[in-house]
């Protein structure tokens, strides 16, 4: 294209290419230079989009100098077309207008930022960017694709906006709004106060710094709201304050620091809101989240500190094989217990050994052992009418061997009342000349303990009721030893 061909604005761009000059566009009036109204900008503020393709592929250059296109505020027409292209120069175009999404599938570029601009899509899949790419404070009709995209530095999307339309209406689309899947981050993914509406997919990503989404929001009722399975990040992903409206899903993914939730929500009423399960974690939080609306899936993850109130948790959920080293805050075991009764899945001992060996680890013997009786207790409805029976015996008595001072009770209870009646009335000896002085005491207690022989019981025999009395003793007796051995052998068998 030759020089006479450009307009004044395209010839204020192409010389100050060379020296990698900024070309500023905009006026004194921010209004005016809000690129939501960049459709009327007036051809002073006018380039062409092939113009800057030709300078990106072929570009003069200067000796002693190191070109660049740096443009803010510029309407920008036709496409931006770079597919496959090499560029050895940085690309700023902040605060401009795009009447057409520009084509990067494939380029390699030292750096592009395209903050603070308006555009009604973005098509820079398997994109390979040596610095940060930025895209901080867009507004994007959508759908950007930058699936499979390689970030030698930083992706920046703080502040954008995708999936809106320039006048606030949401856009409607088939396919994910913003595709990242298989994206590769050699630094950090800076999401705060993203705004997203439509689906979010991530699926296979790996960020070797961490994630940043705190204050976002991602939008898509009755669908994915998140699609992120098998991402891999190296430290953490903070998404503080994030609201979701629509399913999140992180199957999978590997986290060595923090999954931070905290004063986080999640909505998606009737399906499975946050889907957590054969994840990876250090830590994940959920500290002050507002109860989730819909199911949560932790289903076969493992979770070093798991940080959450029991008011976060919903009515259902899937927790069969997820494994955690500790629970914050500590709470008594009470305030824990009801959430393995929303277990989709019914009784899973599992998720009660788990709950118990974490209390363990704090030391909270007692807290362990009140999970374990619940889980005898839950345990108990699934058998039949039969075994239920001596279940119920054996948590009155001894509490599932948890309660042992309870049978000490029964014991002593007992104790007593044998030794009152038979005071009252002596049972005849069976050999006058050969039996032992009479007892009460110890003619009772030779009745309740079957395995202690203290030579009352063989010696005296009660007639009438008083019969009635031992025989109770004898089998109340044998019903405790049986249940107090069931539960120490239990009790011992789980240190």
């Amino acid at each position: 294209m030759e020089i006479n061909e450009l307009t004044p604005a395209e010839r204020r761009v192409r010389e100050a290419f060379l020296s990698g000059t900024l070309v500023d566009f905009r006026t004194e009036s921010a209004a005016a230079d809000d690129p939501e109204d960049g459709a009327g900008w007036s051809a002073e503020r006018t380039v062409r989009a092939e113009i800057l393709s030709s300078l990106l592929l072929g570009g003069e250059r200067a000796p002693g100098q190191i070109p660049a296109l740096r443009i803010t505020g510029a309407r920008i027409t036709g496409t931006l077309r770079g597919r496959y292209a090499v560029a050895e120069c940085a690309v700023l175009l902040t605060g401009c207008y795009f009447e057409e999404s520009p084509d990067l599938y494939g380029a390699q570029l030292r750096q592009l930022n395209l903050s603070g601009s308006v555009l009604p899509g973005l098509d820079a899949a398997t994109i390979r960017v040596d610095g940060v790419l930025r895209l901080a404070d867009c507004r994007i009709a959508g759908p950007v694709r930058l699936g499979g995209a390689r970030i030698s530095r930083a992706l920046v999307l703080e502040g954008a906006r995708v999936g809106v339309h320039t006048e606030g209406s949401t856009a409607v689309h088939d396919e994910p709004v913003l595709r990242l899947n298989h994206l590769v981050v050699e630094d950090d993914l800076w999401w705060p106060r993203l705004v997203v509406h439509g689906e979010t997919r991530l699926d296979g990503a790996a960020v070797t710094g961490q994630i940043r989404l705190d204050d976002s929001v991602l939008h898509n009722p009755g669908g994915t709201a998140l699609q992120a399975e098998n991402v891999t990040v190296g430290s953490d992903l903070h998404a503080m304050r994030l609201r979701v409206q629509g399913r999140v899903n992180l199957r999978g993914c590997r986290i060595p620091g923090q999954l931070n939730f905290a004063y986080a929500g999640f909505s998606h009423p009737g399906g499975v809101a946050l889907r957590a399960s054969s994840m990876a974690v250090g830590e994940l939080w959920l500290r002050e989240a507002a109860p989730v609306e819909g199911v949560v899936n932790l289903r076969r993850s493992q979770i070093e500190v798991l940080h959450a109130d029991p008011s976060v948790w919903p009515s259902v959920v899937q927790l069969e094989g997820l494994t955690y080293t500790s629970l914050l805050p500590h709470l008594p075991a009470a305030r824990r217990l009801p959430l393995l009764k929303r277990e989709q899945a019914g009784y899973v001992p599992f998720a009660y050994e788990q709950l118990a060996a974490a209390y363990r680890r704090l030391g909270d013997d007692d807290a362990a052992r009140t999970v374990l009786l619940a889980k005898e207790r839950r345990r108990r409805e699934t058998l039949p009418a039969y075994a239920r029976l001596w279940g119920y015996l054996q948590d009155a008595a001894v509490g599932y061997g948890f309660r042992p001072v309870r049978a000490a009770g029964w014991l002593l209870s007992l104790l007593l009342i044998g030794t009152v009646a038979y005071a009252a009335h002596h049972p005849g000896p069976l050999k006058k000349d050969e039996a032992p002085p009479f007892s009460p005491f110890f003619y009772t207690l030779d009745l309740l303990l079957p395995i202690v022989d203290f030579g009352q019981e063989k010696a005296f025999n009660p007639q009438g009721w008083y019969q009635w009395l031992a025989y109770l003793l004898i089998v109340t007796g044998w019903l405790l030893a049986t249940t107090i051995a069931a539960g120490v052998t239990r009790s011992v068998s789980r240190q």
